[in-house]
């Protein structure tokens, strides 16, 4: 919808802009009282919906420049988050939660949504995964909610930032995947419950969850992310966007 009314912002600004320098070489022959106004406006609309007419190609122009602009932005981006993931590998993972090996050959980058059933299943593999390689990997874990479709995925990114500030991220994220059909309310508290978490600290993180996870839903925004789950992965043998199944295949072949 944001690609499709900017399309229709640029395409307008070009089309007036040839209307525009119309009206303003006209100015210069004529001047006009103050009541020609609403005649000039009702000239100009004419004007661009004749350009149109008689110029239906820049529409799709227009079009094509916009979607190749695009493309060259998201390129850009995940050149430069790759870049960042192989030199500066902390700016990437912040203050995002990791688990697996302390100094790790490989870093594996997950944005998931808590209540995406398909990420609920790379949640098994990728268990297993780290701890057959907890020697050389470490999984870096983004959020990315899909509020759209998924009406506690955001609550659920809450409650598990909230466990992880105090220290209880990793058995809060499995407890959620584990119980995913009984997701909601009642659930994010009895994991609270059964975890010890300090409950009053709980509900207070809770509340103000919502910056970090807003920066993790920038990011995959900013890299095109359209859904859930979707790993990045970096080593000395392989850097980019990589498919569940490939993963093990990778990581038994990593140095």
């Amino acid at each position: 919808m944001r690609t499709f009314f900017s399309l229709v912002e640029r395409l307008w600004q070009r089309l007036l802009t040839v209307a525009v320098i119309g009206l303003v070489c006209l100015t210069l022959i004529w001047s006009f009282p103050v009541q020609a106004a609403t005649r000039i406006n009702s000239q100009l609309e004419e004007q661009v919906l004749q350009i149109l007419r008689n110029h239906p190609e820049a529409i799709l122009e227009s079009l094509q420049a916009y979607q190749q602009e695009q493309q060259q932005q998201l390129q850009q981006t995940r050149q430069a988050f790759l870049q960042d993931l192989k030199t500066n590998p902390q700016k990437v993972i912040g203050d995002s939660p990791t688990t697996g090996a302390t100094a790790p050959k490989i870093l594996l980058v997950e944005f998931s949504d808590f209540q995406c059933p398909y990420c609920a299943e790379a949640h098994k593999t990728l268990k297993n995964l780290i701890a057959k390689h907890q020697d050389k990997v470490e999984l870096v874990y983004k959020n990315f909610p899909l509020i759209s479709i998924h009406a506690e995925a955001m609550p659920a990114a809450q409650a598990a930032w909230a466990a992880q500030q105090q220290g209880k991220f990793w058995e809060y994220h499995d407890a959620l995947f584990n119980n995913q059909n009984k997701i909601g309310e009642s659930l994010y508290i009895d994991i609270a419950k059964k975890l010890n978490l300090d409950l009053e600290k709980f509900e207070q993180d809770r509340r103000i969850a919502n910056n970090a996870i807003q920066q993790d839903m920038q990011l995959a925004d900013n890299l095109g992310l359209s859904g859930t789950p979707f790993f990045v992965m970096n080593s000395d043998t392989f850097s980019g966007v990589v498919q569940l199944s490939k993963i093990e295949e990778l990581l038994a072949s990593a140095k």
